[in-house]
């Protein structure tokens, strides 16, 4: 107060600190700085959130909707017992050797199912494939016993097939369900791989020729 009364009494004005305003005017350049930077990181956050949905789609599109199913075909066979009585008639035990192709970017899991062998209309065989896995982008392979023989058959049809030729025309069929798993346990896709090839059996050289499968 006496400081102040002496400065009237002077005529002269009270001392103003200069760096005053120049603080506040600081203190609101770094708010505004400070506001700045959180909304360069809210849209950091948007554009990387947005990246993130584009490369999803793009993996959508290009793996999960190109799942194709695997190829389930019969690759070759050996016997182990060729028996063809006069009485037009086959006993025949094959070991099949079947592959299943998977061609996608996921591992393949597939359960129990059964083949089924036939001379013409007539099945005459079939086999049990137990469940299993063919890996990403790979083809597993695996043996089944078959027992063939021509018990449903009628003698007369397959004495005339084998008076023409010397081989007994097959044919096998199957159905594989599974599912392609991508990204390990995330996603899971069903699908079935089925199986229809044609093969011949030569009497002669005991041997499958003209083995086709689509």
């Amino acid at each position: 107060m006496a400081e102040n009364g002496e400065h009237k009494m002077n005529g002269t004005p009270p001392t103003v600190n200069p760096y005053g305003r120049v603080d506040e005017e600081l203190a609101s350049v770094a708010q505004s700085e400070e506001r700045r930077k959180k909304r360069m990181k809210c849209f950091a956050y948007v554009a990387a959130f947005a990246v993130f949905q584009t490369v999803v789609i793009l993996v959508f599109a290009l793996v999960v909707m190109k799942i194709r199913a695997p190829k389930f075909r019969v690759k070759s066979a050996t016997f182990e017992n060729f028996t063809l009585p006069t009485n037009a008639s086959f006993n025949i035990r094959m070991i099949a050797e079947l592959s299943v192709k998977n061609v996608n970017f996921g591992r393949y899991k597939y359960q129990n199912s059964t083949i089924e062998f036939f001379y013409q209309d007539y099945m005459v065989g079939e086999a049990v494939v137990n469940r299993g896995k063919a890996n990403f982008k790979s083809t597993k392979k695996f043996i089944v016993p078959v027992n063939l023989n021509s018990e449903n058959v009628p003698g007369d049809v397959l004495g005339n097939e084998l008076l023409q030729h010397a081989w007994i025309p097959l044919t096998s069929r199957a159905t594989l369900k599974g599912e392609v798993a991508i990204m390990s346990i995330l996603l899971k896709i069903n699908k079935s791989a089925n199986m229809n090839c044609t093969m011949n059996l030569n009497i002669s050289s005991r041997e499958l020729q003209d083995l086709r499968c689509r």
